[in-house]
């Protein structure tokens, strides 16, 4: 008899596969980090990364509800935050750094 998979472990899949992309932890550590949204340039520079690696990362962040992309008060600047979604992982994030560094 064959056991049911819990549908559980197929999100926490989805969840892993856009974390362990390049950089996705950094950005959403980052943004954790600063109380205001940050800008795009703000961003790259803080994760050291391309252009191409930042944009595709904020917006798979974005499509999946962890980020949210803000016109700021001059309708001009885009910044970006935290979701309460991501807010909510920061304390998992966190621990994870530090079980990295204390290996």
């Amino acid at each position: 008899m064959a056991e049911e998979c819990n549908p559980t472990f197929a999100k926490v899949d989805a969840v892993l596969d856009l974390l362990t992309k390049s950089k996705s932890l950094h950005i959403l550590l980052v943004l954790d980090q600063r109380d205001t949204p940050l800008r795009f340039s703000q961003i790259k520079s803080a994760v050291k990364s391309s252009s191409t690696t930042v944009s595709r990362r904020l917006k798979e962040l974005e499509d999946d509800c962890l980020i949210v992309r803000k016109i700021l008060e001059d309708d001009t600047t885009i910044a970006y935050t935290l979701s309460e979604d991501g807010k909510l992982l920061s304390p998992i994030m966190k621990s994870l750094f530090d079980w990295s560094d204390s290996r």
